[in-house]
């Protein structure tokens, strides 16, 4: 695409319908995860000891920031203050930002029964994470081949990718990644959902606010807890390898 063009950078999950007005607005525009690392130079501007995601996305708008014509903020429950403090910094160095909320998504009553059927699909984790996070923006028209899990991944999608191939293609997907499939992702209730006699790794970010809900439900469940900054490393994987093998 041409850069003139302009991109349109977002964050989190914001609503459909706040993606689809700014759509129309810049139906020309190239959209861009802001989540995502894609090796962007420090800009400087967080602390390093912080959320690595919230880090890409300030480095990742400021790398783009010439050709960035509108961010699309998610700022309420369904982020986090990060992502609300993200939107407050961006926009007073001169961003023009558009913040969405979820806040008035109600907990659904059955959680074990929304249907997310990337989630439990029988394709490759990495897979099922990447195509969840594309219906933040398109809803999927796919249909998938279920399996009966045999390993859990709760959580949000990790910095690193690397960390989700660890996992057996039979593992189902928990967490705020599931919400976000159920386009529910500030349902605490569905979050917290997991199968309990499924050996499940409990993963955050290093410096989330949702360590305390993994580290909960890991202990509640009898799972693995994990929290990894940036890429992972050998230890974490030799972990995560160890549970996942005594646990088949």
């Amino acid at each position: 695409m041409n850069n003139s063009q302009g991109k349109i950078g977002f964050y989190g999950c914001p609503k459909k319908e706040v993606t689809g007005e700014i759509r129309q607005r810049f139906p020309e525009c190239e959209w861009v995860d802001l989540d995502i690392d894609y090796g962007k130079p420090d800009s400087g501007i967080m602390p390093r000891a912080y959320c690595k995601i919230i880090r890409n996305i300030i480095d990742n708008a400021f790398s783009l920031k010439e050709n960035m014509r509108i961010i699309v903020a998610s700022v309420g429950a369904d982020k986090c203050e990060g992502g609300r403090y993200a939107s407050y910094i961006l926009q007073k160095m001169g961003f023009d930002v558009v913040e969405s909320k979820n806040d008035d998504i109600l907990s659904c009553q059955n959680p074990e029964k929304v249907d997310v059927p990337i989630s439990t699909s029988s394709i490759p984790l990495v897979e099922k994470v990447e195509k969840i996070m594309d219906t933040v923006l398109i809803d999927s028209t796919e249909t998938f081949m279920q399996v009966k899990p045999t390993h859990g991944f709760w959580g949000v999608p990790p910095n690193d990718f690397n960390l989700l191939r660890l996992f057996p293609d039979s593992t189902h997907v928990y967490g705020w990644t599931r919400t976000v499939e159920a386009s529910r992702p500030a349902d605490i209730d569905l979050e917290c959902f997991v199968v309990p006699d499924i050996p499940t790794v409990f993963y955050t970010q290093s410096f989330c606010a949702k360590s305390q809900l993994a580290k909960h439900l890991a202990d509640k469940y009898g799972g693995l807890y994990i929290d990894a900054d940036g890429k992972i490393g050998m230890g974490i994987q030799a972990r995560i390898e160890a549970f996942l093998e005594l646990n088949i």
